[in-house]
Parts: structure tokens; sequence; C-alpha cells
């Protein structure tokens, strides 16, 4: 074991058991041969080497905060000087260093640096005194404890920083170095163990998700649920809708049940506009409000739907989703209005909406703006079981997708 540690400034801890701490408010009891010390007394912290970008050479990596994921500090991208537009300065770093960003310490972004590169002058790189592992100084640094803390002393409201001067202040419980070792080798085991276990999570989100494409494939082709030879062929579903329909080539879907038909999508329903209301207070059903993503806000003139309507998003890059108004409001300023015809199940022809929902987002036209490709929309061609057995369907897709939730919702 370690006996005794040069600190910077010629500070001495000593490690033996019978040593007083020097420190009165500790945030929380250590091992009797553990010390409190602060960031300031084992590192460099502050002390940075300031490089023009100018004098950087194109094939330096040079390391921005969006490079770093949140939480895990992963790093996302590696760009040289290069691949960058950059001017100003970067604090200049070596392999070893530990990297922390000051700028809103919440989300986490500190890690040793895998090669020596530049970065953004929010983060800052340092070293330890003393052979002070900075993988274990990299975890203190990372944890819950260390959070709070920089949350408490950090400065500015929407974009917090943690001073020089607090984080220098930031007290550290320091074992011997060989048990540094020993929790930086247990924490990583843990670490990976949990990669792999998120990994598995998402590639069983990702299974759950290709799984409910598929049982929404074998619906649109007639082999989720039996056919039914009472049921009403669904020919004279279409007549109803359009007296002068005549069946013809189903096209992509050639292999249909023969109680079944194929029509483009214009024929099943239409997009257009609430009613013009003035001077009346409603709910405006944007698409924060209706994601659940911000409470209602209210206008006193719009376009009127009523609750339990349908409106289509036809701006954005989630064009083409679909939401059911909770209550009575004004249609939000990105949607369209979405009538299916009174003749089809309605659940149906929206499964078979969620089925394009793919195509129709990279299909979007517009390019400040992307829109939905209406032409598009309307010449999806949909097959048409009986309206029976369209029921049957919305029954066998919403029992598989309940059974998938419950595993999505249980990772």
């Amino acid at each position: 074991m370690i006996r005794t540690l040069r600190l910077r400034r010629g500070f001495f801890l000593s490690l033996t058991i019978s040593d007083t701490p020097h420190y009165q408010n500790v945030p929380f009891e250590i091992p009797d041969n553990w010390v409190w010390t602060t960031l300031e007394e084992i590192s460099n912290y502050g002390d940075c080497y300031n490089v023009s970008v100018t004098d950087i050479a194109d094939n330096e990596w040079i390391l921005e905060l969006e490079d770093l994921e949140k939480d895990t500090a992963s790093i996302i991208q590696k760009l040289s000087k290069k691949e960058r537009n950059i001017k100003g300065v970067r604090h200049k770093f070596k392999k070893g260093d530990v990297l922390y960003s000051k700028l809103r310490t919440y989300l986490n972004k500190v890690l040793v640096a895998p090669k020596a590169g530049y970065c953004t002058t929010e983060i800052i790189p340092f070293n330890s005194y003393c052979d002070i592992s900075t993988h274990y100084l990299c975890h203190v640094l990372r944890s819950a404890y260390f959070l709070d803390y920089t949350q408490q002393c950090g400065y500015g409201v929407k974009m917090p920083r943690l001073s020089t001067n607090d984080a220098c202040k930031g007290m550290v419980p320091l074992p011997p170095l060989s048990e540094q070792q020993r929790i930086v080798m247990e924490i990583d085991k843990w670490l990976a163990l949990i990669d792999q276990i998120e990994q598995g999570k998402a590639d069983l989100q990702n299974t759950i998700k290709q799984t409910k494409s598929k049982i929404l494939d074998l619906a649109i082709h007639g082999k989720l649920v039996p056919q039914d030879p009472n049921d009403e062929p669904a020919i004279k579903l279409l007549k109803r809708i359009n007296p002068d329909f005549t069946p013809c080539d189903n096209g992509h879907y050639a292999q249909l049940p023969d109680s079944w038909s194929a029509v483009p999508m214009q024929m099943l329903c239409y997009l257009t506009d609430g009613e013009k209301q003035n001077g009346i207070e409603r709910i405006n059903h944007d698409v924060k409000y209706l994601r659940g993503e911000r409470d209602a806000k209210t206008l006193t003139s719009g376009k009127y739907v009523a609750a339990n309507s349908l409106l289509i998003l036809v701006d954005g890059e989630n064009s083409g989703e679909v939401f059911r108004t909770p209550i009575d409001g004004y249609q939000g300023s990105t949607f369209k209005q979405l009538l299916i015809n009174e003749n089809m199940n309605e659940e149906y022809v929206l499964q078979v909406i969620n089925l394009h929902r793919k195509v129709l987002r990279e299909s979007k036209v517009g390019s400040a703006i992307p829109h939905l490709n209406k032409k598009l929309f309307k010449a999806i061609e949909v097959p048409i079981p009986p309206y029976n057995e369209q029921q049957r369907i919305v029954e066998a897709i919403n029992k598989a997708f309940m059974s998938l939730n419950l595993i999505m919702e249980s990772l």
C-alpha cells in the first residue's frame, strides 16, 4: 500500500489509519485507509493550454461537445480540423487526460482521452498528480455525488457552467492506488455488462418493431385471419362507396383472396380543413399538445374539429403521422383533417396508413419545410377485405400489439 502521497503545493496526505482528516465537513463516511481531498490538490485542473485554430494541423482531432453522447460520454464521431468549419482557440490535450465538460454538467460528458487532440474551451483537459488513476477520477466526476455538487454551485440559468474555482474545491474520496485500480476494473466490468443489456434491449425493441410491421404486412395480404365465405365480398362495399366502381387488376396485390379488392387511398378517404370559427375559445390541437409534450394552449378563432376527429400531419419531418383529437378544438397549422368513408372500418384504414409511414416520411416534398406528398398518399394501393374481415383483422392486430407493447414497456 502507498503510505504517503505528495500533492499539489507540497501538501502531504498520510493514508495511515490513525490520521485525522483535515476536512471537517465531509460529504459521507469513507474507509479508514481512504482520505478526503479536493480536485485542486490532486490535479492540474484549470491549467489549460490554449492553441489558436490557425496553428492546428488539418489532420488533428477536434473534439466538440456535440461529439459526445450524454450520460455515457461515448464518442459519437471523430472529426479532424479540415472536416470542421471552426475558428478561435481550442484546448490542447494528450492521451490519458481527463476531459471534463464544465457546461451543463448534468449531461455527464466526462471521459479519459483515448488519443491526443484539441477540444472546445467548454471542455477542461487535466491530469492527476502522483500517478492517481485518471480513470478513477473520471468515475468520481461522473458519480451522482459529484453531479449534485456541480448543480448546487453552477452558474447561469439556460446554459449553467461550473467555474474553475468551484471545480477545484470539489471534494474527492481517495483510496490507495491499488484500490483505485480495483475499483476501476470493477466499474468497467459492470458497465460492460450494462452495455450488453442495453444492446440486447435495443435489439429486442428493433425486433418488436419489425414484428409489428410483419403483422401489418400479413394483414393486408389476407394472411392474418381466416376468410369466411359468408362475408359480403369487398366489391359490394366498394360499390356503396362509389356506385360506378369497376374492379381492375390488383397490381401489387395479385395474390389477394377472392373476396378482396384493391383500390387507391383516395377512394377511401380525403384530406380537408375544419370549419372556420371566430370568437369561441377552444384548445389548439397542435402537434406538441397531441403528443403530450406540453399543456394545451387556447385560441379564440381557427378551424374547428370535433372530439375524436382524425388529424394527419402534413408539414414537418413526421408527415403522415395520424392523431385522434381528445376534445373539441381548433386544427393545428401543420395538420389536415382526415375523413375516412363510413363504409370502411376506420381502424383498418389507419393501420394501412401506419404501414406506409416510412415511405411517406422519405417521400416528402419541399425543402425549407417538408410537406406530405399528397399525390403519393392518394395513390397508395389499399387491399380491401370484406367489412367483417376488416373487423377481425383489427382485433387480431390490437391483440398482438398489446402483447408486444407490454414487452416493450417492461424493458
